[in-house]
């Protein structure tokens, strides 16, 4: 079978790889990290300028109208680069979402801001009691005239600092825990009753907590129809991990890539330790971990186009879905254990690459749920 990107996927890549390379190494990234606002402005414009911004849109709102396998041939090349652009945030959650809203309106306002990168959106719905469960959410929307009244607070909403709008879970009906009775909202994050507090994540991304205080949000704010919104979540959810693993498969290649090299220049004992047969077989192991995460993320990018032909319903795909991100998590650490430990102390440093790429394959791991519950999730389906 042919598993080969299409020529058009392969030309973005190529794209991307060759401004990771030239205009995005380590030392940029590095510079960026440490500027006022955690990310380039400049390089979120040239983002816009490339086209990349667009993926996942519907060609009616300007966008590249891009597939699943579209969006991970991006994730892939950014994950090498370890982009601190919140690209993720913006585009694979937050505009995945909207994308899919069956509002109209709200669409065509916000979606041609985001394309041309004057909009940025990011998705709240962490809860102090939640941690994995997307349907736990004590946040409530209480009916007002024009509107409904937000109350509640969300954790670690990722890039919010940047974001102009988030999109915000909440119950309107049903108790904590029931899937019914959950909306989404638009909520511009300058509106009243909003506050955020900040905080840099391992990876230098940032993460707030949001709290909401009596903000009004009006009716024409609905992502979708009036308690329907985990089945909106859902809907989109393996669209949103394959993604997330796509990248984190791009950090694995770059990790094997840089621990092979660096075995074959770190000498002891007069030797190069590529030479010693105890590394390269955990060299080995660790190219066996990224090719059997390469193949299930394949796998899940196949299903996303049997999905969308019809031959799988929803529950089916998202099944796979689970599976793909319980294996990418289990190579993943494997991965990055090993080459931190090949590397040995300067593995660890801020000044070296491979430490900033394993800590984003540890934020990824923990995205939309860790290995463990997407393990739990598969044997439950």
């Amino acid at each position: 079978m042919n598993f080969d990107f299409s020529e058009e996927q392969t030309m973005i890549m190529d794209g991307i790889s060759r401004y990771v390379r030239e205009e995005y190494d380590f030392d940029v990234r590095r510079t960026i990290k440490d500027s006022n606002d955690g990310y380039s402005k400049e390089v979120w414009r040239r983002f816009s300028e490339l086209g990349w911004l667009s993926i996942p849109f519907d060609e009616v709102y300007d966008g590249f109208g891009g597939k699943t396998d579209d969006l991970a041939s991006v994730m892939i090349e950014l994950g090498k680069g370890a982009i601190i652009e919140p690209y993720v945030a913006s585009i694979v959650v937050f505009g995945t979402l909207l994308n899919e809203s069956n509002n109209e309106s709200l669409k065509k306002e916000i979606i041609p801001k985001i394309i041309h990168g004057n909009y940025i959106g990011s998705f709240a719905y962490i809860e102090e009691q939640s941690r994995f469960e997307i349907t736990d959410i004590k946040t409530s929307a209480i009916k007002c005239d024009g509107g409904y009244t937000l109350r509640g607070q969300k954790l670690a909403v990722i890039d919010a600092d940047k974001s102009d709008g988030f999109i915000v879970s909440t119950r309107t009906d049903n108790s904590q825990f029931s899937a019914d009775g959950i909306s989404l909202f638009l909520v511009d994050s300058e509106s009243q009753g909003v506050s955020l507090s900040n905080y840099k994540t391992m990876d230098v991304h940032s993460a707030s907590v949001i709290t909401f205080e009596d903000t009004f949000v009006s009716d024409e704010n609905l992502i979708c129809a009036l308690g329907n919104g985990y089945a909106h979540i859902k809907s989109v959810m393996p669209q949103i991990l394959l993604a997330l693993c796509s990248e984190a498969l791009g950090i694995m290649e770059t990790l094997n890539k840089l621990t092979v090299e660096y075995s074959k220049t770190r000498t002891q004992f007069g030797s190069p330790i590529g030479s010693f047969q105890a590394l390269q077989h955990r060299m080995v192991d660790n190219f066996m971990a990224y090719e059997q995460a390469k193949s299930m993320v394949y796998r899940g990018l196949c299903e996303a186009n049997n999905y969308l032909s019809g031959s799988i319903n929803l529950d089916e795909f998202t099944r796979v879905a689970h599976a793909v991100k319980a294996l990418v998590a289990k190579s993943s650490k494997q991965i990055g254990d090993e080459s931190i430990q090949i590397h040995g102390g300067i593995g660890m440093t801020d000044e070296l690459n491979i430490g900033h790429l394993v800590k984003r394959l540890m934020m990824i791991n923990v995205e939309f749920g860790d290995g463990d519950f997407h393990q739990k999730c598969f044997g439950q389906n």
